[in-house]
């Protein structure tokens, strides 16, 4: 037989009168990285042939080698063994010829009622679905393993901040817990975006959809799709299920970010308030001393490439009129890296996380250094009688007093303390240590040891573990 594949042209050769350049065939190729679709690709054409084999544009034999064929490819591809062509330009053309090869026209048929344009809108949001799942996974196990740490500190008092200035004390396990809230929320985001991501544009064809007599919902149903896409043309050419995983994905790294510059800044010696395990650090070249910290260091570097390939699939889709257009192409290699790092960074930051040394005692040391029990001498007051603005002012005066002398507010005598208030009285010592600091923070959401220890138990819960 002829075979419609011996030309870059293969599947519109009679339209033209010359090949395609080398040039243009290599610019054009998407072949060496969308062939990482190709299990999806394969699992949507056995879907895809067993509804035309339903609805009788396939017979029962051309499924049985179709069947007997992918199997065959798909051992292939999974060995090492399948030969990728840049003369087939694609992984969908790859794995048609390597079919109608091993089964002969039963492999050309395969290809009737579709086209490129919903095989591979159906192929990414299948792998994607895939990756969302594998990435909720790996946003647990990170969560696990900060509640983890969090459940061993909750008693362990720190410093906490605002403006990078001493604030008031809180515990290492409510701090560790902020970064569980974030990261239960990207859960919370994957989770509703992989909602859209899971219908089907299979049936769509090019863009007009097919007039062959398909059941789209029998393919949606053994696909595991919850439905779907509803309008030919913008199943076709809709990207933003890949946009909105990027936005998502952005606020993963956002939030591993952030962790990673508080890493950075524990680990200082200047700081000394946690130590990362060595198999995430490395030296230097020139100075023997030297324990870097490149792990979270790369981490927040490699969110500035996550947040660009959100603007770049932003800025693809912004112009394109309807239907598919061949800029499309450019969708998969910021999707696949966007998914790549996030995938990585979440398992790495899980088997670091677990391995944080705390050193409570700088914690401790810190936590007593710039009056972080103020605001708790002005509460004491408040709860003595006097409006908080006037407590306010008065504590200020005594911070200032403190500073000048250069002692804490706990230094001062009950005489000092007394002169900028009468109301002070000689149990205002328990108001200024740092553990009725925490302990006095004693509701839902508050750095008191026993709600941190409260609100583990409530994640580990809704963890199911």
């Amino acid at each position: 037989m002829t075979d419609q594949f011996a030309r870059k042209s293969e599947a519109w050769s009679a339209r033209f009168s010359e090949p395609v350049s080398e040039l243009v065939k290599r610019y054009t190729a998407s072949v060496g990285f969308d062939k990482r679709l190709a299990m999806a690709d394969i699992d949507g054409s056995l879907a895809h042939a067993a509804m035309l084999e339903s609805v009788g544009l396939l017979s029962a034999d051309d499924l049985k080698a179709i069947r007997a064929g992918m199997e065959t490819i798909r051992g292939e591809i999974a060995s090492g063994a399948f030969h990728w062509s840049i003369d087939l330009e694609d992984v969908h053309l790859n794995i048609e010829k390597r079919l109608t090869e091993l089964v002969g026209d039963a492999g050309k048929r395969l290809h009737t009622a579709r086209s490129r344009n919903d095989q591979v809108a159906t192929d990414i949001r299948l792998w994607l679905r895939g990756t969302i799942d594998d990435i909720v996974a790996a946003l647990e196990a990170l969560q696990q393993a900060l509640l983890a740490k969090a459940d061993e500190h909750a008693g362990t008092i720190m410093p906490g901040f605002t403006h990078l200035q001493v604030a008031q004390p809180v515990t290492f396990g409510h701090h560790l817990l902020a970064y569980v809230e974030m990261f239960s929320r990207d859960a919370e985001r994957m989770r509703d975006c992989r909602k859209r991501v899971n219908r089907l544009p299979l049936g769509a064809a090019a863009l007009a959809g097919t007039s062959y007599p398909i059941d789209r919902e029998m393919v949606a149903r053994a696909l595991g799709f919850d439905g779907i896409c509803a309008n030919s043309l913008d199943a076709v050419s809709d990207r933003d299920f890949a946009i909105e995983f990027c936005a998502a994905a952005a606020l993963v790294m956002t939030h591993v970010s952030r962790l990673s510059e508080e890493l950075i800044l524990w680990m200082s010696p200047r700081v000394g308030f946690i130590d990362l395990a060595d198999r995430f650090c490395t030296g230097s070249s020139i100075m023997p001393q030297k324990k870097n910290p490149d792990v979270p260091e790369l981490a927040r570097g490699k969110t500035g490439r996550v947040n660009g390939h959100l603007v770049a699939l932003l800025t693809l889709m912004k112009g394109q009129p309807l239907a598919y257009n061949k800029d499309n192409q450019e969708d998969k290699e910021p999707l696949f890296d966007t998914a790549d790092t996030v995938l990585e960074t979440l398992r790495i930051f899980a088997d670091m996380s677990g391995g944080i040394a705390v050193r409570a005692d700088r914690m401790r040391q810190a936590a007593a250094e710039g009056f972080s029990t103020a605001t708790d001498l002005a509460d004491y007051l408040v709860r003595k009688g006097l409006p908080f603005r006037d407590a306010h002012e008065a504590v200020a005066r005594a911070v200032r007093a403190a500073s000048d002398r250069g002692v804490d507010l706990s230094e001062l005598s009950l005489d000092e303390l007394r002169a900028f208030s009468p109301l002070v009285g000689a149990d205002v010592f328990e108001a200024l240590t740092l553990e009725g600091s925490v302990n006095a923070r004693n509701h839902p959401g508050g750095t008191a040891p026993g709600q941190v220890r409260q609100a583990i138990a409530a994640h580990r819960q809704r963890l199911g573990g």
